[in-house]
């Protein structure tokens, strides 16, 4: 049994789905369970009117486009032009009631987030039945996913195996199921967080005990560094888990970061795999890969802010990195790198929905027992491979580069890992650093 999980791209358009189906019938007898992501766009879409309305812009216009964009592929996959009739009148129905209530909490947003991948579960389940593949939708929760009440990001809870176990082994055809959507134990919508269809994925094939797991995307697999910077980066056959989660976690994005630790608690082989260029092998992500490789891939993330909290006061003071901490707790803002000096605490936060007034809230709380700083529009540059922590000539290699771009580094951190060593630039010409590194690290050995 394997799970496959087809993203936005793959779905895009009806030779999308067409594409996506002829693979899976090449995987029948794998007994695959398949995982979708909404319409490539169509998440941003719904989030956005929504935005929108509830600020007083009629949302029916854009509700319409959502509904045209489906409507077409359903005509040209030759599928009932009535197949998601209900679904689009609920969607105008969720969206009229936030423009009329001038009302979008977290919650609301899940529920507008959800109309995405249950509009394309119901086609493709659909086109797969047209073509002879025997197949059933699940949303997410009919599939068994069961979470706690953090909208918008919310965390699977212990009940969730068995209830996929329960849901999913009853029939005998190809399940599919929506992805980063769920519901809490209240029956109200809940989303896994952005990408968090890899996470669905993932905990259906760990609750399932899989032999793998399949992320359809694309792009061929995991590469020394974004292609879309630097054409020629090299392609990797296998790397680790814990080389993924690093590249995840500082912005890869062929993976979510969540999507590693289901994976991982079970030995599953998660394969990174290309919609648009199906011959390609992709790349395989286990446990251990034998092969020693000093640099393994450069990721990059950007727009980012840094926070320097500076008092020659209470820095050593008992409980004072606590209550920094604590701060950031507060307003859910989550921090990526942190590094200490004798005065300063400074740290990395990413910029996500809602940041920006957080943010603002938790700096003037601060500001209470420190002086404090505020760096905008920052990246983080991560170099990943095989215990570059403790290797002397890796410092040599990356300073080199730092030098030759006249680069100005104004955070290093090498944190727990062995595996990474992240830096922290200002967001100028970043790409042209990436390139200068990648040449130093990858073409030049």
């Amino acid at each position: 049994m394997i799970v496959m999980k087809f993203g936005g791209t793959s779905l895009a358009n009806s030779e999308r789905i067409k594409d996506s189906s002829e693979i899976v019938k090449q995987r029948l007898h794998k007994k695959p369970i398949i995982v979708v992501s909404a319409v490539s766009g169509i998440t941003d879409l719904l989030i956005n009117t929504a935005k929108h309305a509830v600020k007083g812009e009629n949302p029916n216009f854009k509700v319409e486009e959502i509904i045209e964009i489906h409507k077409k592929i359903i005509k040209e996959l030759n599928l009932n032009k009535d197949l998601l009739i209900e679904d689009f009148v609920l969607l105008y129905d969720v969206m009229n009631g936030i423009y009329l209530l001038g009302e979008l909490s977290s919650r609301s947003i899940d529920l507008i987030s959800s109309f995405g991948e249950i509009f394309s579960s119901k086609i493709f389940a659909e086109y797969l039945n047209t073509q002879n593949i025997s197949s059933k939708q699940y949303s997410g929760w009919e599939a068994g996913i069961l979470t706690n009440d953090n909208f918008t990001n919310a965390d699977i809870l212990e009940e969730t195996n068995e209830r996929i176990k329960n849901k999913l082994n009853n029939f005998s055809g190809v399940p599919v199921v929506t992805g980063f959507i769920a519901k809490n134990k209240d029956n109200q919508v809940t989303t896994l967080g952005r990408g968090g269809s890899d996470y669905t994925a993932a905990i259906i094939g760990s609750a399932l005990n899989v032999d793998e797991i399949e992320i359809w995307t694309d792009v061929d697999g995991i590469k020394t560094t974004d292609p879309r910077i630097v054409p020629n980066a090299k392609q990797w056959n296998k790397i680790t888990f814990n080389e993924a989660s690093e590249m995840a976690y500082f912005g890869a994005k062929v993976l979510h970061p969540k999507t590693i630790k289901p994976a991982v608690d079970k030995n599953i082989p998660v394969k990174i795999l290309n919609t648009y260029n199906f011959e390609n092998k992709g790349t395989l992500i286990v446990n251990d890969d034998e092969k020693e490789c000093t640099f393994r891939a450069i990721s990059l993330k950007k727009d980012i802010t840094v926070i320097r909290i500076c008092s020659t006061k209470m820095l050593y003071a008992h409980g004072f990195l606590a209550k920094i901490f604590e701060i950031f707790n507060k307003y859910e803002l989550s921090i990526d790198l942190i590094s200490t000096s004798e005065v300063t605490v400074s740290v990395t936060l990413d910029n996500i929905d809602g940041f920006s007034k957080n943010l603002e809230k938790a700096v003037s709380e601060l500001r209470g027992i420190a002086k404090i700083e505020v760096l905008n529009e920052r990246s983080i540059i991560c170099i990943t491979g095989k215990d570059i922590k403790n290797k002397p000539e890796v410092f040599e290699k990356i300073s080199k580069v730092f030098g030759k771009t006249n680069t100005n580094i104004e955070l290093i951190s090498q944190g727990a890992s062995p595996l990474s060593i992240s830096f922290v630039v200002k967001k100028d010409n970043v790409n042209e650093l990436i390139k200068e590194m990648h040449k130093e690290l990858f073409e030049n050995e």
